[in-house]
Order: structure tokens, then sequence, then C-alpha cells
């Protein structure tokens, strides 16, 4: 096995959690604010990553291990439990709750590009000599300490997966944060987004549509924020 691929797992892997856990506390931390307190009696309002790790250990500890070795990059998931009822008399609380988990990416996203950023413009890293790649987009500057290097690939990980968590999350399919944010506004698509939670196979089908045209969505979207990184 790649040495560096085994270096790498501890920052991929912190990286990961802390994505995850920020985009369903702040699920949890809306549905509260909305009245539903479903997930804050589970324990799912806060950044210890142990209750989301405890409620999905199948999507938050073997799927990213797994698609990290096999392929390079983490994927997985957890989930933020909520009563179905306070959903269907709270539609429009129901959608801030869907939006809160990519908001708090795209958050977490924007943190870490003001810091890149300022990094870059102050001399503390400057741009790789070959090619900016998801784990690399800043190399520590000549004469800056060693340990400035992990710094800028932990903050360039934490920036890819979180523009690509807030990004693809937002795609309006099911079973997707978009479609639930859409459904919460539109009332002809709650309507058939219910139909389409009744049926698990459109679930299947929903992450396949998404994951088919998450290239065209998902790719320009990282593209521009390396532009905007390392760009005078």
């Amino acid at each position: 096995m790649d040495p560096h691929v085994i270096a790498l797992l501890p920052l991929w892997y912190t990286a990961f959690l802390l994505s995850l856990t920020c985009h369903e506390a702040a699920h949890a931390w809306a549905a509260r604010r909305g009245g539903d307190d479903t997930a804050y009696l589970a324990g799912q309002v806060t950044l210890n990553p142990i209750p989301h790790v405890m409620r999905e250990p199948f999507g938050t500890v073997l799927v990213p291990l797994l698609t990290y070795f096999t392929n390079g990059w983490m994927m997985g998931w957890a989930s933020a439990p909520y009563d179905p009822r306070w959903e269907s008399r709270h539609p429009r609380r129901a959608a801030a709750m869907s939006a809160a988990g990519p908001a708090a990416n795209l958050l977490l996203a924007l943190l870490a590009f003001v810091i890149l950023k300022a990094g870059l413009s102050g001399g503390v890293w400057t741009v790789p000599p070959d090619r900016v790649v998801a784990d690399q987009m800043v190399v520590a500057a000549e004469g800056s300490a060693a340990l400035l290097d992990g710094v800028g690939r932990f903050l360039s990980i934490v920036l890819t997966l979180n523009v690509v968590l807030g990004v693809f999350n937002l795609i309006p399919v099911p079973p997707l944060d978009g479609i639930a944010v859409l459904a919460g506004l539109v009332p002809p698509v709650r309507a058939l987004y219910q139909r389409a939670r009744a049926a698990p196979v459109t679930m299947i089908v929903g992450i396949l549509v998404a994951w088919k045209i998450s290239r065209w969505v998902v790719n320009p979207a990282w593209q521009l924020v390396v532009g905007a990184l390392i760009g005078s």
C-alpha cells in the first residue's frame, strides 16, 4: 500500500468527520430552532462526532475508509432524525432544516478559503509548482515551517470536501437536501417528493442520477474555487 496514502489518512478522515458532523449538527440545530426536538433529544445538536458516528457507523467509518483506500477519496453519510409530522405541519421550517446542512458545508469551505487566501497573500504558502490537486492547493513557502505544509494540506481537504458536499447536496433530486428544500417551498414539488419517499427504489435512482450529473455541477464549482484561490 502506498505510504503516501497512509500518511494522509489522518488528515482526510479528520476533515471528513468535521465536514459531516457540521452538516448533520446544522440540520439538527435548525430543526430544533424550528420546533422539532427529535434530533436534539438524540444528541445530534453537537459538534462532537461520536453521536453522529454511533448513529451511522457504516456511513461514517466503513464506507469512508473503503472509498479512500480504493479511490483516494472519502465518501460517506450520516443522518439527523426529525419528526415527519412536524415536517408536514411546517414545510418552510423543514426547508430551512434541509438547507442548513449544505449551508454549514459552504461556510466551512469559505472559512478554509479565507485562511488559505490570506496565507498565500502573506507568503506563508505558495501555489504548488506542478499542479493544484484536491488535497494540496498550497505548499509551504520557502523559509516557512514544515508544519505549515500539513496545515495547508488539511485546509485544502476541508475546502474541497465542503465545496463537494455543499454543492452535491443541493442537487434537487431525492434523497438529497436540494429536493427537500424545494419541497418545503413549492407545494407541487412537495407532493411529488412525498410520493417518491414512499418508494425506496426512487431514492436509489435519485442517488445514481445525482452522481451522474454531479460532474457538470460539482467539478465546475471546484474549478471556480481553485481559480479564485490561486488567481492574482
